[in-house]
């Protein structure tokens, strides 16, 4: 971390996108150390822009939930906390070849205030009104552009990437939860989600898509799941044009794709498919479903996903056990419903640890992203030692590489806040579930 970043370099940073958490910048400038680069700055909630900062990255609790991490745990930046995390727990689960850790560059407060002012007019106007540059950082995450195939040549050699937030892709079996939310049995998280969404106005158009079909193994499902995220992208699905996006929404949700975006971003895939006009988009949707199939990455991501086997319902008990507060859940339920939380109540401490670790770790997987990057292969160049895939509706062969990015450690902080969201998330879907079997209701008695 000997570079330090200051003022005169931030217009060299342009704007690439955001999350919840992090604000994404893209490198234009001339220096080889950070060609082919993208940083990540932290950003404050906008009514905390002056809080006082932990002398610790971690709470005393979450010390303990991480003791077997010692990196982690002895970590005072909440910046090489994130690193370290990603490095010790996530990149060994998901495979070292599909995680990039990055590393941490110095940053002045003043380079900080600059980005903050350059970006400003590209953020979504409700991004921008949540949360700002945290101007308090010491240091950013430096990590590969993973948008992009190489660091030079891109006019000999475009590359286009696919960049998918796959969400949750089992349905949870977990004997703690309630007969009230056992709807979480039969439908995916993500789908109950949309309603509250729309119920909020942050979506326009439920979403068809089926993390279940993504993660099915099928090439059919996968292709059908491919597509209902180009249908409805909202913040699920980008693409980028040797690192531009030419797809997608750049802060977060992006338009339902009608006539004039499919058109436009037909148009651009033709320097890269080659197929007949109006089939480049399908066959890029093919090439993604072959690549995902093959790369194994959404198995593993499952795996890691699967560590939550409580469900928020049973891990909120263990939370309450490990952070030795009086149960705000039992304290609402009657005397029978409490006895199906007992077990959890009567665990070790090592064990309730343990099954709090695993949900935060499942957390981490379920809203994380995948960027697949893709370079069709030149005729004659044979002895590429990338992985590659062909389409055959083509007859081109395209070397891609996959990497899971947006590997946040999530905070034991959250733990209320994931509880209360996971009972208003099935409330609200209940809910449009009642009132459209009451539209069906009354439109069949209109016609009868």
């Amino acid at each position: 971390m000997e570079v330090i970043l200051r003022e005169k370099n931030a217009a060299e940073w342009v704007y690439r996108g955001e999350g919840a958490a992090n604000l994404v910048l893209a490198y234009t400038g001339s220096s080889p150390a950070f060609i082919g680069k993208v940083m990540r700055i932290r950003k404050a909630p906008t009514n905390d822009a002056v809080s006082v900062r932990s002398p610790s990255a971690l709470t005393a609790h979450e010390r303990l939930l991480w003791k077997d991490v010692d990196e982690l745990v002895s970590s005072s930046d909440h910046e090489i906390a994130g690193q370290l995390f990603v490095c010790h727990v996530m990149k060994p689960l998901l495979g070292s070849k599909y995680v990039d850790p990055g590393m941490l560059v110095l940053v002045s407060r003043e380079f900080l205030e600059s980005v903050q002012k350059d970006v400003i007019c590209q953020r979504p106007p409700w991004r921008v009104d949540t949360a700002q540059v945290d101007t308090h950082c010491d240091s950013v995450l430096l990590m590969s552009d993973h948008s992009l195939f190489t660091h030079g040549n891109l006019g000999s050699s475009p590359c286009i990437s696919v960049e998918i937030k796959p969400k949750c892709g089992f349905l949870p079996l977990s004997r703690f939860i309630s007969k009230e939310t056992a709807i979480k049995r039969r439908i995916t998280r993500f789908e109950m989600h949309q309603a509250l969404k729309l119920h909020q106005g942050e979506i326009s158009l439920l979403s068809e898509y089926n993390p279940l079909d993504l993660f099915s193994g099928s090439k059919e499902r996968i292709h059908k799941a491919i597509k209902d995220l180009f249908t409805t992208p909202q913040n699920n699905f980008r693409v980028f044009m040797n690192g531009s996006l030419i797809f997608g929404g750049l802060g977060g949700g992006a338009e339902d794709t009608n006539f004039c975006i499919a058109k436009a971003f037909e148009d651009e895939l033709k320097s890269v498919i080659q197929a007949d006009d109006g089939l480049c988009t399908e066959n890029l949707l093919t090439l993604v479903a072959e690549a995902l199939q093959k790369s194994g990455v959404l198995d593993r991501l499952l795996d890691v996903q699967k560590l939550d086997n409580d469900d928020i319902e049973g891990v909120i008990h263990a939370y309450y056990d490990i952070t030795c507060q009086q149960c705000m859940v039992c304290r609402e339920l009657s005397e029978e419903e409490v006895k199906r939380y007992t077990s959890l109540h009567s665990a070790s401490f090592d064990e309730s640890l343990r099954i709090v670790k695993d949900y935060l770790i499942a957390a981490t997987a379920k809203d994380c992203s995948l960027i697949i990057c893709f370079r069709p292969r030149k005729e004659g160049d044979s002895g590429s030692v990338c992985n590659n895939v062909y389409l055959e509706s083509t007859e081109q062969t395209f070397d891609y590489k996959v990497y899971f990015i947006d590997l946040d450690l999530k905070h034991l902080s959250k733990m209320e806040e994931y509880y209360e969201l996971d009972k208003k998330i099935v409330s609200c879907y209940r809910e449009m579930i009642k009132m459209n079997q009451g539209r069906n209701k009354v439109a069949n008695l209109q016609a009868s």
